[in-house]
């Protein structure tokens, strides 16, 4: 009795297999739900394409453009926050990058995060304006804490040493000379907490002047 090649029978099942392939798929596809290209027909259809097309021409670019804008005042808002001497010229770069663009602002944004080195050696401190009349504050509020009153003490040091402490600054460095910190957190009530007296502040004394001038 004579056998089939093995070839033979591998192949015999392979035309089997496809048979049955074909067959199943065109069960399922006599079988399958027909296909909707949208949930929406007649004039519901073109009153969401009349909403998406407004959304599209009107919201689109306001969410932009607010976006660009948070982007690209974000130098400005590092700088103040980290008490950048040099914060209104980062604030300007920004408005300038606007203009261009966009161009300029990866200059402003390492501006911001950049420790202004030239300045401290000019003028012996990196610290803005800023920071001392947050440090006058807190000194009449009786909350300047003694970590900040030493740095404080050791900018307005530095300062006058190169003779760069500005008129406005001077009485803030007396006061604080004399000035003890306030308490620390946890300590108990009826403790006299040390501020400075209810004298014109260092802002105050620097508008004064402006408007002499």
């Amino acid at each position: 009795m004579k056998t089939m090649p093995r070839h033979s029978t591998f192949v015999t099942r392979s035309v089997r297999a496809r048979t049955a392939l074909r067959l199943l798929v065109a069960s399922a596809a006599c079988f399958a739900p027909a296909a909707h290209a949208s949930f929406l027909s007649g004039e519901a259809l073109d009153t969401a394409a009349n909403v998406l097309s407004w959304v599209v021409l009107f919201l689109v670019p306001i969410v932009g453009i607010t976006v660009f804008w948070v982007v690209h005042v974000m130098p400005e808002k590092i700088a103040h926050k980290r008490h950048h001497p040099q914060t209104k010229a980062i604030q300007t770069l920004c408005l300038l990058s606007l203009v261009f663009g966009g161009l300029l602002w990866p200059i402003a944004w390492l501006w911001a995060y950049t420790k202004p080195v030239a300045h401290k050696l000019a003028y012996g401190t990196d610290k803005g304006d800023d920071f001392f009349h947050e440090a006058d504050a807190k000194a009449r509020a009786g909350t300047l804490v003694e970590a900040e009153l030493a740095h404080v003490k050791q900018e307005l040091d530095a300062m006058k040493a190169r003779g760069a402490l500005p008129a406005q600054f001077t009485r803030l460095h007396e006061d604080l000379a004399a000035l003890k910190p306030a308490p620390p957190l946890g300590a108990a009530d009826g403790d006299d907490i040390p501020v400075l007296e209810p004298t014109v502040p260092a802002a105050a004394a620097l508008g004064t002047g402006r408007r002499g001038a």
